[in-house]
């Protein structure tokens, strides 16, 4: 029997759209804005203290970090052997793989079935998301999750719109990778699991692929849980010390809520709450609840261990997607194509008014006379950010070679046969990074560290002859343990979290190489 053909596919041949007409066009217009965007502002105030961190790691390449898989630091060290460590350089990842989850975002939206609009609507929604420009300015292993999470869930849509339970090997590479970059993939890929039995998608189950799928995430998975399990479990360890010294600051269930909607963009809540129902009620989306249900448990079970509020963030994307859709569908159902425009101002505008909290394109003074003015106070996860009014990922961009080169005028004080026996230790993996990354300008040596997987690289050689030590806070202690300690000078920079005293010590008492045995800092 022929086949007859479809009405409106013939008439899209007779009347193809254009490219710069489609949703994808859209989308890549606005991938380039929000590019550019980070493009001008890469260099703006500082780099950041975790990058300084992330990079002294990618210079200790290993199957595992205490506090981190090996992903990121391997893709910092691939990219700054190739083009160099600049700030330039270090800030183009975390801004491609921002925009690359625009990218997906916008390409979900499709996937459910949207069209320009939806897919447009959708990728606007992401790229002013306050959570993810934040992320798209700083490199961490937060900038990749949205791109696993997404893309996982991407290979979900595909099984359950073709019935292809061979694609469940792609979402196991996918989470395999993902798990590498952070173990949060873990908890979304438990939501998909749960969101899969508590559906019709629970078939698959009956099916070797998806048990294949979780063999593939379980050996890219494995070298890192192998390393973490010959060391006696270094982030189990870490885990269990900052939920023992109450470093992160703890919110209710209704305070997590709230934080979600701060965190994304209050302007967005309509939409991303218009795609959880449209996920688990919408005529044409019940058949995806099964990522309803992974956004739920994701956020139940993040919100049960008291994790940080953006922990949940690569979540929303799939939730933007849906609710792009159901906007799109139903403005061309009421005919109320004026909303359309409308809605994309409710996007843009506050996200331009308040750009200076999500985006360095102020100065710190400016900025802290804008958050007077507008009498906003940035929410802080630890409680040591509190130091600063502004929020952490800005204030710990700032006085880093500052701090470096009052470092370097303690040390170059020194006789130069002092020099060569003399340690440079300090009190956390951000002042150890900024000593390492800046140190070779000023003709410093590596610095010596507890903290963190600074601990495992050892304290090279020194012996505690002679010791520079940086941030110190207890004074006494060292006098006790040093033949001689004086007070050597002080940082502080304005706006930014460190503040400290640096001193000169001779003569420790103990082997240096005791105290490091004994005095790893995992916190």
């Amino acid at each position: 029997m022929a086949t007859v053909p479809n009405v409106s596919a013939l008439e899209d041949r007779k009347n193809p759209v254009r490219w710069y007409a489609t949703g994808f066009a859209a989308v890549a217009l606005i991938v380039a804005a929000r590019l550019l965007l980070h493009l001008l502002t890469a260099n703006r105030y500082g780099i950041f203290r975790d990058e300084l961190y992330y990079i002294a790691c990618s210079r200790h390449l290993d199957w595992g970090y205490v506090d981190m898989p090996p992903l990121i630091p391997a893709v910092t060290w691939l990219v700054t052997s190739v083009f160099g460590s600049s700030l330039f350089v270090i800030r183009i990842i975390p801004a491609i793989a921002g925009c690359g989850a625009i990218a997906l975002t916008g390409y979900q939206a499709y996937q459910f079935g949207g069209r320009l609009y939806a897919m447009a609507l959708s990728a606007l929604a992401m790229a002013v998301s306050a959570v993810f420009v934040i992320n798209g300015h700083l490199l961490g292993t937060n900038d990749f999750e949205a791109l696993f999470w997404m893309g996982c869930a991407s290979v979900v849509i595909r099984i359950i719109q073709t019935g292809n339970q061979r694609l469940w090997l792609w979402f196991g590479v996918l989470a395999g990778i993902g798990l590498e970059n952070k173990y949060s993939m873990a908890v979304f890929g438990l939501g998909i699991v749960a969101g899969s039995l508590f559906t019709p998608e629970r078939k698959a189950f009956t099916h070797k692929w998806i048990w294949i799928a979780g063999g593939i995430a379980f050996l890219i998975f494995l070298p890192n849980l192998l390393w973490n399990a010959h060391r006696d479990w270094p982030f189990v360890q870490l885990m269990h010390n900052i939920h023992a010294s109450g470093r992160d600051v703890e919110l209710n269930p209704v305070g997590f809520i709230l934080r979600q909607i701060l965190m994304i963009s209050p302007f967005a809540l309509p939409l991303w709450l218009a795609g959880v129902a449209w996920l688990f009620v919408g005529r044409e989306g019940r058949r995806y609840r099964v990522l309803g249900w992974a956004y739920l448990v994701t956020l139940g079970v993040f919100m049960v261990l008291h994790g940080k509020d953006y922990y949940v963030a690569p979540a929303y994307p799939m939730l933007f997607a849906a609710g792009s859709v159901v906007c799109e569908s139903w403005i061309e159902r009421t005919r109320r194509t004026w909303l359309k425009p409308a809605f994309v101002l409710v996007l843009v505008i506050p996200a331009l008014v308040f750009l200076p909290l999500i985006a360095p394109v102020i100065s710190p003074a400016q900025f802290v006379a804008f958050t007077r003015a507008i009498h906003f106070t940035p929410p802080i996860s630890e409680h040591s950010h509190a130091r600063s009014p502004l929020p952490q990922y800005y204030s710990d961009e700032l006085g880093w070679e500052a701090m470096v080169a009052e470092v370097a005028r303690v040390y170059h004080s020194l006789p130069p046969d002092v020099q060569a026996k003399t340690a440079i230790k300090t009190g956390d993996y951000g002042q150890a990074g900024a000593i390492d990354y800046f140190g070779p300008k000023y003709g410093l040596p590596p610095a010596v560290c507890f903290h963190q997987n600074y601990w495992y690289w050892g304290i090279h050689g020194y012996t505690g002859e002679s010791i520079i030590v940086v941030d110190e806070d207890n004074p006494e202690h060292l006098k006790s343990i040093t033949e001689h300690a004086e007070w050597a000078g002080h940082f502080e920079y304005p706006y930014a979290l460190e503040k400290f005293d640096i001193w000169y010590a001779r003569g420790l008492k103990i082997s240096l190489h005791d105290v490091w045995e004994h005095e790893k800092d995992w916190d």
